[in-house]
This record gives C-alpha cells, structure tokens and sequence, in this order.
C-alpha cells in the first residue's frame, strides 16, 4: 500500500488486522468518499456496521475536511478497515484509490450521506451465490429529497435500455473486482456520469443481477441532482457507449424539460415510484 506522508489515516487495516475472503463469504468491500460531511459520518458508518453479513471491509477516502468529520472517523478507528485523509480531485478520484485499497471480491460505493438498510449486503451475496457468472448486481433505492419528497428508484439492467438512460441504481450497487480488470478504473473527466461511463464500457456485454428490493437510504441533493449530469451523461452514452448523435441530443432535451419541472413534482409531495 503506498502512503502518502501528508495524508492522516486509521483504522485496523494499519494494526495488521485484514480482512480475508472464503468460499462462504466472499469479501465485500465498501468504498465511501467524503468531504466536511461530518453530520452523516455516524449514520453511513453504522448502516454498514450493523449488517448481519460479516466479511465486509469499510474504505473511507476523506479529502480533507474541517469540519468535523476527522474526529467521527477517529472514533470509529477500530471498526473499519481503513480511513484516509489527504487531498483528491474529486469523488472519483476518491473512488479509484478506493479501489487501490480495496481486497474484496465485491465492490461498492455508498455516500457518505447515504445508509445501506439492513440485510443489504446478505441478501446481494445470496443474489451473487445465485448468479455465478454476474459482474454486476444492481437493486432498488429510497431516495430522498431535503424538500421530503420520497422517490424508490432502479430498475434492472437492460441493454439498449441502458444506453438511453441509467435505469440501474448505483448507490450501494456490487461490482465484483474482475469487472475493473476489465475495464479499468472510473475517468472523472466524464464529471458526474463518471459511473454510468465506466459500465457503458461493456455495452451490452455486461453480465447483471437484478435484486427487487430497497437496499439504501439515499439523500438527494447531491453532485447527481443537478443539470450538469445530464451533459454529462450525454456525451459518456455519445462516445463510449456509440448512441447514435441526434437521438442522444433529443433524449437529452427531454431529460432537461423533466429536469425543470422536478421543482413541480417535489411540491405535490408525491411518492413517485419509477
């Protein structure tokens, strides 16, 4: 593991203490990137820490907050697996260390305003046991905006379906370790639809499970809630995932009018289900 000198990290990975995978339990590793998120800290540490599946190893990617959220993750040294504190240029560079680090057979990104619900992690490892050949196991979310306004999103993977629309869920979402082989690590110049590119890679050869249930809490509000996104994801789905030009152009005029009247919708207060 290299170290960068400057950084501040913990957590038991450092006392010697590793995380091992078996043929019962294959190694899951959780990778949470977090900047001056400190009133969430205690809620995503412990959403992972209390699911009954027992091989997990958390990875949180800290770049350099100041408000607080040090002295959280200081008070969980010793129940995660590691914690580091140094500057990144981003969520995804975050991620890509975190896959540096990460040992698991399966992988994961939680928010660090987002919590895995219980029985999560169990019931995507006997999805995984079910589907041997899967690369990816995907599942539903409650999303949930500061405004109250509650949506339960992700449906199954579905190619060409996926190449109009991330239509799978990422939060809390399980890739195993092979499929980075595969395609390498995230490239954060496709900004916020850095992990929609990444499985575009595959077109349709991407090899998936669907679990139809509600695995995490997501906050809304975040880089995702945002019009950039929409840009973003238009050229990944253009030049890696070769949709044709003026079809990506109008279905992004689309996801702009609906974006816009999002303000709408969330003032009805309505439980949307998609």
């Amino acid at each position: 593991m290299q170290t960068n000198p400057a950084a501040v990290s913990g957590g038991n990975r450092l006392r010697g203490v590793l995380a091992q995978s078996s043929v019962d339990l294959p190694l899951v590793t959780v990778i949470t990137a977090v900047f001056n998120g400190r009133p969430f800290v205690a809620g995503c540490l412990e959403s992972v820490l209390q699911q009954d599946y027992t091989n997990i190893e958390h990875i949180v990617l800290d770049a350099g907050s100041t408000d607080g959220t040090l002295d959280v993750l200081r008070q969980y040294d010793n129940r995660i697996a590691l914690w580091k504190s140094e500057p990144d240029k981003g969520i995804y560079d975050a991620w890509n260390k975190g896959l540096v680090e990460a040992r698991g057979d399966w992988i994961c990104f939680l928010g660090i305003d987002d919590e895995f619900l219980p029985g999560a992690v169990k019931a995507y490892m006997a999805l995984a046991a079910k589907h041997t050949e899967a690369e990816y196991l995907s599942s539903r979310v409650r999303w949930v905006h500061p405004s109250g306004y509650v949506r339960t999103r992700g449906a199954p993977w579905a190619w060409p379906e996926f190449l109009r629309w991330m239509c799978s869920a990422h939060p809390g979402s399980m890739h195993r370790a092979s499929l980075y082989e595969r395609f390498g690590s995230y490239d954060p110049s496709f900004g916020s639809a850095a992990d929609y590119e990444l499985l575009l890679r595959a077109r349709g050869s991407l090899r998936t499970a669907y679990l139809p249930r509600v695995t995490v809490m997501m906050r809304g509000g975040g880089m995702t809630d945002n019009r950039a996104v929409l840009a973003d994801s238009h050229r990944a789905k253009v030049t890696t995932g070769g949709r044709n030009a003026i079809l990506a152009a109008m279905e992004l005029g689309i996801a702009n009018a609906k974006y816009l009247l999002r303000p709408l919708r969330r003032a009805f207060g309505r439980i949307a289900v998609r």
